[in-house]
């Protein structure tokens, strides 16, 4: 059976080594590299399943290597390993094209549940390629298979993490979804971290759908959100 291949960029030796053993005694095949300025060689070299990238290495950062990368392959799964911890960082990582933001020191569990829900698409639903997957929300034409959300004719692809976030408001939609179950259901825990991207994720999704003002996203205070459809 043929192994997933993790690109993993750290330059922190001591926790490189952690995390590559940790993830191969996982099954994964991880390749290392320490250098910003070798990632995208190594990349185009091994064709990787997904990438983790440390936003601070040498010579080039993380957020510049997620955008190349996204450019060569806008599917890629990326996660972002990093102590940067302010809103301002975690919008800048999500718009270079990160699926995903853990913050450190992070448990090995969670690196494993977060690389298994970021293959989720390459290594299991896309082989439903061909079943149609289209959703009308108003205006707009939402597919989660594709993460792809379009509007007059104009297409723009979503996050793995804001499709599913989309997903799991319109299945709920005129009714409250609880703020915990959302943490719980997408990211594994309703940690205070974790509670401060979903409120990021929130604002993103809010500006993706203003074109269409019969769409709202409602915040119900203390409780969670409601998403309308009019």
């Amino acid at each position: 059976m043929k192994k997933t291949k993790i690109l993993y960029v750290e330059d922190e030796t001591f926790l490189a080594k952690i995390v590559k053993e940790s993830l191969e005694s996982r099954g994964y095949e991880v390749l290392l590299e320490m250098d910003g300025a070798d990632v995208m060689t190594r990349f185009h070299e091994i064709k990787p399943d997904i990438c983790i990238l440390d936003i601070m290495l040498p010579n080039k950062d993380g957020f510049a290597i997620a955008e190349e990368i996204r450019q060569a392959d806008i599917a890629m799964p990326i996660i972002f390993l990093t102590a940067k911890t302010q809103t301002i960082d975690l919008v800048k990582g999500f718009h270079k094209g990160a699926n995903d933001y853990i913050r450190k020191p992070f448990s090995m569990e969670e690196l494993i549940v977060r690389v298994e829900n970021a293959l989720r698409y390459r290594n299991g639903e896309e082989q439903n390629q061909g079943q149609k997957d289209e959703i009308r929300m108003g205006k707009y034409i939402f597919n989660p298979h594709r993460q792809t959300l379009t509007y007059n004719a104009e297409e723009k692809k979503l996050s793995f993490r804001e499709s599913e976030l989309l997903k799991l408001l319109h299945e709920n939609r005129q009714h409250v979804i609880d703020r915990r179950d959302i943490l719980n259901v997408l990211w594994g825990s309703d940690s205070f971290f974790n509670s401060r991207t979903l409120d990021v994720y929130i604002t993103k999704i809010r500006g993706y759908l203003k074109s269409d003002p019969a769409l709202e996203i409602i915040t119900v205070k203390g409780v969670g959100y409601r998403f309308v459809m009019e």
